[in-house]
C-alpha cells in the first residue's frame, strides 16, 4: 500500500485559500502536552481508492480467492447447513454470505433490515472530478484537502495523485454549470489542460443499519453505515468490520469456535459504526464555524485509532472501566485494541504485533505462573499494565480480558470462542 501511494506520500497537510494558486498549508495538529502517546506504529497512508483496490484484489487473489467481475447476486436462500446464492443464474453453495455491496445495498433490502440515524446531514453537494497538471502550482505546498475561499468558486480540493487527478467538492447539488470555468476561477492559474471527467451530485448522510447479521448474512461497510467524509472513517470503519468478521468466520470455519460466536458481531460492530458515523456527522456540522464546539466531539486521536470500546460481545468485563472518548488515554481496558507502545529500543516491534492470528496473553512481571493452558505467553512491563496483571487478546488485537487470576484466561478463550458473553 505505502508503494502504490508513493505519488501522495507527502500530502499529509491541510491547505487554505481565496485560491489554490494562493493557499497556503495550514501547521500539521499536533496533541497538547509532552507525553501524549503515539497513535501507531504505523504512519498515516493516504491512498485513493481506486488504487487501493488493485493492491487488496492482488492479495486475495494470491491468498486464493476467486475474484469474479461482472457477476450479480440476483438472490439468496439460507438453510440449516448452508446458504444458496444465485450467481447470474447459477446456485453456489457457503456457509455464509458477507454484504460488502455498498450504500445502496440489495442485500440489505432482500433482508428489509431498515436504517436509523440522523439522516441527510448539511446541504446537497458535488464533486466535479478533473484532469490538469498541477504539478508546479502545489509544488512545496502539498496536500490532502485544500479550502478554497473565493466567492464565485468555493469549496474544497482534494488530491487524487497529487498531480494530474484531483476532485473538487462544492455545495448546492447543480450539475449544469459552466464547470471549467467554476474549476480555473477556483485554481486561479490558466491550467490549459484542464478536462473535467466526471460530475456527481450527491448528498451527506449517517445512517446505521438496524442489524449487521441476519442468520449466515452479514453486513459490512457502506451496507452497514453511511457517514458524512470526514477523515477517511467510513473507509477505515468498514476495513474494522471486515478485520473482526473475517477473524471470526475464520475461527468458526476451522474449528475453533462455535457458530455463536458470529453472534457478537452485531453486539460489537453495530455500536462501533453508530460511534463513526455519529462522530463523523458531528466534525462535518461542527465544520460550519458557528463559534461552538460540540462537547460530545472525540478526540481526533480516538477516531484514527479506532479507538471505541466494545461493552457488549466476545468479552469479558469483571469490572466495568469504561474507555474516555474526549481524551486519547488508552490503558489496555477490556473491549479496546490493545495500545501501541514499542518493543525495545530499534522500534521495529509493537505490542499489536503480539496479537493475531490467534489469541494471545499479555503479562506485567513474571510469566511463568500463566504458562499453562496452552496459551502463547507474552512478557509486557508497559505503563498501563500493573506487575502480576494479565492481557487475554483476541487475534483481532482487542482485550478480551484483564485481571491477575492465573487460572481464568484459558477457561475464558474457551468459554468466549463458544459464543458465551461477558462472562463474570
Amino acid at each position: 500500500m505505502h508503494d502504490a501511494a508513493r505519488d501522495l506520500a507527502d500530502h499529509d497537510r491541510m491547505a487554505v485559500g481565496r485560491t489554490l494558486a494562493e493557499a497556503e498549508q495550514l501547521p500539521l495538529w499536533q496533541p497538547t502536552g509532552l507525553d501524549a502517546p503515539e497513535v501507531s506504529p504505523e504512519l498515516p497512508c493516504l491512498i485513493a481508492q481506486d488504487v487501493l483496490e488493485p493492491v487488496l484484489r492482488a492479495a486475495a487473489q494470491d491468498a486464493g480467492a476467486d475474484v469474479r467481475f461482472g457477476t450479480t447476486l440476483t438472490g439468496f436462500e439460507q438453510h440449516a447447513d448452508g446458504l444458496v446464492a444465485d450467481l447470474d443464474g447459477t446456485s453456489s453453495r457457503a456457509s455464509c454470505l458477507v454484504a460488502a455491496d455498498g450504500a445502496r445495498s440489495g442485500v440489505r433490502e432482500m433482508l428489509a433490515i431498515g436504517r436509523s440515524g440522523r439522516g441527510a446531514v448539511g446541504g446537497p453537494s458535488v464533486n466535479v472530478y478533473f484532469r490538469a497538471d498541477l504539478a508546479e502550482t502545489v509544488r512545496g505546498r502539498e496536500f490532502n484537502l485544500c479550502r478554497i475561499e473565493h466567492p464565485d468558486a468555493p469549496g474544497a480540493l482534494a488530491s487524487v495523485d497529487g498531480r494530474f487527478r484531483w476532485v473538487f467538492m462544492t455545495g448546492g447539488g447543480h450539475t449544469d454549470r459552466d464547470w471549467p470555468t467554476v474549476r480555473r476561477t477556483a485554481l486561479g492559474v490558466p491550467a490549459p489542460d484542464l478536462e473535467v471527467l466526471s460530475v456527481l451530485p450527491w448528498q451527506a448522510e449517517m445512517l446505521v443499519a438496524d442489524r449487521y447479521s441476519a442468520g449466515r448474512v452479514h453486513l459490512v461497510g457502506d451496507a452497514a453505515h453511511v457517514m458524512p467524509p470526514f477523515a477517511a472513517m467510513g473507509a477505515n470503519t468498514g476495513i474494522s468490520d471486515a478485520h473482526e468478521l473475517g477473524g471470526k468466520l475464520a475461527a468458526v470455519s476451522g474449528g475453533a469456535a462455535a457458530p455463536a460466536l458470529l453472534d457478537s458481531y452485531d453486539a460489537e460492530r453495530r455500536p462501533a459504526g453508530w460511534f463513526a458515523a455519529d462522530q463523523s456527522a458531528r466534525r462535518t456540522l461542527d465544520l460550519g464555524g458557528q463559534g461552538t464546539t460540540d462537547p460530545d466531539l472525540a478526540h481526533p486521536f480516538v477516531l484514527a485509532a479506532g479507538g471505541f470500546q466494545y461493552l457488549d460481545g466476545a468479552l469479558c468485563h469483571p469490572v466495568r472501566d469504561v474507555e474516555p472518548v474526549q481524551e486519547f488515554t488508552p490503558a489496555g481496558r477490556v473491549g479496546t485494541r490493545v495500545p501501541h507502545r514499542w518493543l525495545g529500543d530499534a522500534r521495529t516491534l509493537s505490542t499489536l504485533d503480539l496479537g493475531g492470528p490467534d489469541w494471545a496473553l499479555l503479562v506485567a512481571g513474571d510469566p511463568r505462573p500463566w504458562t499453562t493452558g496452552g496459551l502463547p505467553v507474552h512478557r509486557l512491563d508497559a505503563d498501563f499494565l500493573p506487575a502480576g496483571t494479565a492481557l487475554l487478546l483476541r487475534p483481532d488485537d482487542i482485550v478480551a480480558w484483564r485481571g491477575t487470576d492465573v487460572t481464568a484466561p484459558a477457561r475464558l478463550r474457551d468459554e468466549l470462542s463458544r459464543g458465551v458473553p461477558r462472562v463474570g
